[in-house]
């Protein structure tokens, strides 16, 4: 399964439900909720951190926490 980590710039994820229980509260208050789309817009230069967005909000995290957030890449 993907992760949001595992997204290259431009693709569309889905937060599957089974991220539920390794998305920190800070990150599900800011919209990164089960069922919610990410798009990866920037990664820099060292590969952390990444610059994603969910449901228009512009969130950057860190790609170890990307990493546990798995994710369905939408067509």
């Amino acid at each position: 399964m993907d992760t949001i980590a595992s997204l290259l710039i431009g693709e569309v994820g889905i937060i599957t439900e089974d991220a539920l229980d390794n998305i920190p509260l800070k990150l599900l208050e800011m919209g990164c909720l089960p069922g919610a789309e990410v798009v990866i817009l920037q990664i820099a230069p060292l590969k952390d951190p990444l610059y994603i967005c969910v449901n228009g909000s512009h969130l950057a995290i860190r790609k170890e926490m990307a990493a546990q957030i798995r994710v369905v890449k939408s067509e």
